[in-house]
């Protein structure tokens, strides 16, 4: 409802009739994109709620070089609700994976640029595992090579989605969801 008068005596009637915003005028944009956009912002938090349930008490294993990456990365993930184990290069994830539990983890955030052995080496040896269950396991390639050609190649390696850094907070939950959904 859009009045110049005080709704304060219509405001309980108007919203048990359906009405679901008041608007004073005269009216001021940043107060109108307030209340259009108020309902937009509600699913939000309910979807950030439900992704928050999602992700809350998951285990990724961060590989990256990168010590300053490593700190944002757990930062965006822990913040999400995931548990971060991190492993400073593909070699020590290959062989990492190798000792833990076949539940150890939920997902591996691979760099694909590290100094001992890359991320796509990394993928393809956790793909030759023995154990079928770990060799499974969901793999992201978290790169700034971001062109279609670097994507392709992170597929090939066994990977199983891949996100340009920097880091597009959004878009990686979002890939995230959608691979442990499944």
């Amino acid at each position: 409802i859009l009045t110049a008068y005080d709704w304060a005596d219509i405001e309980e009637e108007a919203k048990e009739a359906g009405v679901t915003a008041f608007c004073s005028k005269p009216i001021f944009l940043s107060e109108l994109r307030g209340i259009l956009a108020a309902p937009f912002e509600q699913e939000k938090d309910e979807e950030e709620d439900t992704q928050l349930e999602m992700f809350t008490g998951r285990k990724i294993l961060l590989v990256e070089d990168n010590e300053i990456n490593q700190e944002i990365a757990k930062a965006i993930l822990e913040e999400a609700g995931f548990v971060i184990d991190i492993a400073d290069d593909g070699s020590v994830a290959v062989d990492l994976m190798k000792k833990v539990p076949d539940d150890a983890y939920d997902l591996i955030l691979m760099d694909i640029q590290m100094s001992i052995m890359n991320g796509y080496d990394a993928a393809r040896a956790i793909r030759a595992l023995d154990n079928p269950i770990k060799a499974a396991i969901p793999i992201v390639a978290m790169t700034a090579n971001a062109f279609e050609e670097d994507r392709q190649l992170a597929l090939e390696a066994g990977m199983n989605g891949h996100v340009a850094k920097p880091i597009d907070v959004p878009k990686l939950l979002e890939t995230l969801k959608d691979i442990l959904k499944n």
